[in-house]
Formats: structure tokens, C-alpha cells, sequence
């Protein structure tokens, strides 16, 4: 259900044109070292509108999709539209969580709870202060700040099994490279669901430091 949900969502925003929009722009960061898939980025401080939901990692961004795509169509105090950009973000509920920029998305660390926390990036031309405030007490809106951060790039279908696979090969490139990890992981994916799969650009995020 929640997936037929998200798949309708992104045919709406296709037939609105606004899928178009979520590729011009993306969160900022220079990039400070390159690997093949792997790569060391300095991320530039970003506002997140973000929302917390229970389900297993693929089911819990089409919970979380709708609530915040009303937030940006205009389901605030001051009713305004705000951009939709790229990517969206998951990460764990029960984790401090230090980067979930682009969709982004994270699981929990407690046994059991299932939850994770979805956000959108905010446009760079907002702050905390312009930005319309949330209507739904569900959606709240959090200042990222400047971070370094290790990624690895993947394209192919939305999975845990993907996510798990890909997460423990940037933790290896990690640890091989004499690095410390400051915060929880974050998946993030940049293009719709009706997008071809082997076209997808998806990425796992994860904050480091030098040890």
C-alpha cells in the first residue's frame, strides 16, 4: 500500500513537472578525495525538513514521502511552496544523525522499534528563520552543519539487502583508510521510483574524521 502510495505520489509530481526540479539542485560539497566508488566530501552547512516513521527500510519512505511533500506544497503556517531538491535522505531513528542529505533515510539502532528518520533537503537560499514553519507537528526543520563525510555510489533497485551490502563495503573503505566514523549512515537517492532501476544514482553517507 505504502509503496503504491509513494509510486502515485511520483507520477503526480512527474505530470506537475516538478520531478524535473529535484535534480536542480543538490546539496553542496567540495570533493576532497576520490576512490572508484568511494569518495571523501566536505559538506556545506544545509537545513533539513525532516519526519520520523516506523517500517522496515523500503516501506518507510512512502510513509514519510506524502507528509513532507504536503510541507513543501504549501502545508505550512504561511502556505508558501518550497523547492523540492535532491537528495532525499533515511537514517536511524535512534541515532544521532549527522548527515542525511540528499531523500535521505536511516534505521534504528534499538532491536525491534524499526524507525527511521526521512528528510528533504531544504533550498540553500532559506534559513531556519525564512523558512515556512511546519503545520503537521509531525515535520520539523534542523540545521546540518559543516561536515566531511565518506560516500559510496550505486545505481540498481531500492533494497535493505542493497543498502546492507553497499553500507559494509564503505565501513571497510573506511577503516582501510585509518578514519574514524562520527555518526550514523544515511541512505540517500536522488531520482523517483518510476525512474529505470539501473539508472538510479543512490549513495550511502557516512561522517567521519581523521583519527
Amino acid at each position: 500500500m505504502n509503496r503504491t502510495v509513494l509510486i502515485v505520489s511520483a507520477l503526480i509530481l512527474s505530470l506537475l513537472g516538478v520531478t524535473s526540479a529535484m535534480a536542480t539542485e543538490e546539496a553542496k560539497y567540495t570533493l576532497v578525495r576520490k576512490e572508484g566508488v568511494f569518495e571523501i566530501r566536505d559538506y556545506d552547512a544545509h537545513i533539513l525538513a525532516e519526519t520520523r516513521v516506523e517500517g522496515s527500510l523500503e516501506d518507510a519512505s512512502g510513509k514519510a514521502f506524502n507528509r513532507l511533500f504536503k510541507y513543501i506544497s504549501g502545508n505550512n503556517q504561511s502556505r508558501n511552496k518550497v523547492a523540492m531538491t535532491a537528495p532525499v535522505s533515511q537514517s536511524p531513528a535512534s541515532e544521532k544523525i549527522s548527515m542525511t542529505a540528499p531523500v535521505g533515510q536511516q534505521a534504528s539502532g534499538n532491536p525491534g522499534s524499526n524507525q527511521w528518520v526521512v528528510s528533504f533537503m531544504m533550498p540553500a537560499s532559506y534559513t531556519l528563520a525564512t523558512l515556512p514553519k511546519p503545520s503537521d507537528a509531525n515535520v520539523t526543520l534542523r540545521l546540518v552543519p559543516m561536515q566531511r563525510v565518506a560516500a559510496i555510489r550505486y545505481s540498481g533497485l531500492w533494497s535493505e539487502q542493497r543498502y546492507q551490502d553497499h553500507k559494509s563495503q564503505l565501513e571497510a573503505w573506511i577503516a582501510k583508510n585509518k578514519l574514524a566514523i562520527v555518526g550514523a549512515a544515511s541512505w540517500a537517492r536522488y531520482d523517483p521510483p518510476f525512474k529505470p532501476w539501473f539508472m538510479r544514482r543512490n549513495e550511502i553517507l557516512i561522517p567521519v574524521t581523521a583519527r
